[in-house]
C-alpha cells in the first residue's frame, strides 16, 4: 500500500494473538483486512470499497470477508463478498486441540459437496445444522482428535463443525449451562476453548 499509493512515512506494526496461530479461525486474515482499513485512515488514503476489496484480495479468498464482516455470501475464490441479514447466535464455542494445520495442507482434501439449498436459504431457515465445511472429511479423518471433538459435541446435542481449515471446532451449544460443561470436559484435555456469539459489525 505504501508504494502503491507513495506514501513517503512508514509505520511499525505491533501484533499480539488473542487467539491460536493456524487454526483455522481466521485470525492472519482478519489482521490483514484490519492492516488494510487502518492504514487508509492513518495515511489519509480515504481508499473505497473497492479498492481495499482489490488490495484484499491480493493476500487470501477470505480477507475481503473481514472488510465488511457480518453475516456474509463469499463467492468466486471467497474474494466477491455480498450481505445478507444479519443472524444472532449464542453460546458458541470454540474448540482447538493445541496443534496447527496448514491451510495448504487442508485444501489438498478438498471435495465439494453438492448442497440442495443456497446460502440465502440456510440462513433464511436459521438452522445451523444444515452447514457444511468441505474440508472436514479430509481434516476430521487424518487428525483423530478433531473427529473426537465433533462427535462428543454431537453425540451430547449439540451441532458442531470444522471451523475454515481447522483444526479448531465450533460447537453451537444450546444453552450456556451446556456449554461450560463442555468447557469443562475440554479444558481437562488441556484443550483451548473459548464462548463467543455472533456479533454485528456497526
Amino acid at each position: 500500500m505504501q508504494k502503491k499509493y507513495r506514501v513517503e512515512s512508514g509505520l511499525e506494526i505491533y501484533l499480539e494473538k488473542k487467539i491460536p496461530i493456524a487454526a483455522g479461525l481466521g485470525g492472519g486474515s482478519s489482521d490483514a483486512a484490519s492492516t488494510i482499513i487502518t492504514l487508509s485512515q492513518l495515511w489519509d488514503l480515504n481508499l473505497c470499497d473497492e479498492e481495499m476489496n482489490e488490495i484484499a484480495a491480493e493476500f487470501g479468498s477470505d480477507v475481503n470477508f473481514f472488510l465488511k464482516g457480518n453475516t456474509a455470501v463469499g463467492t468466486g475464490r471467497g474474494e466477491n463478498i455480498s450481505e445478507i441479514p444479519y443472524w444472532d447466535i449464542d453460546n458458541i464455542l470454540l474448540i482447538n486441540p493445541n496443534f496447527h494445520v496448514s491451510s495448504g495442507e487442508a485444501y489438498k482434501g478438498f471435495k465439494q459437496t453438492v448442497m440442495d439449498y443456497t446460502a440465502d436459504e440456510y440462513v433464511n431457515r436459521k438452522d445451523v445444522s444444515l452447514a457444511c465445511n468441505d474440508l472436514e472429511p479430509f481434516i476430521a479423518g487424518k487428525f483423530p482428535k478433531v473427529k473426537s471433538i465433533i462427535d462428543y459435541c454431537r453425540n451430547n446435542g449439540a451441532f458442531s463443525i470444522l471451523s475454515g481449515s481447522g483444526p479448531t471446532v465450533i460447537c453451537f451449544c444450546r444453552n450456556a449451562g451446556q456449554a461450560m460443561e463442555f468447557i469443562d470436559y475440554f479444558k481437562s484435555s488441556g484443550y483451548w476453548t473459548y464462548l463467543t456469539k455472533t456479533i454485528k459489525r456497526m
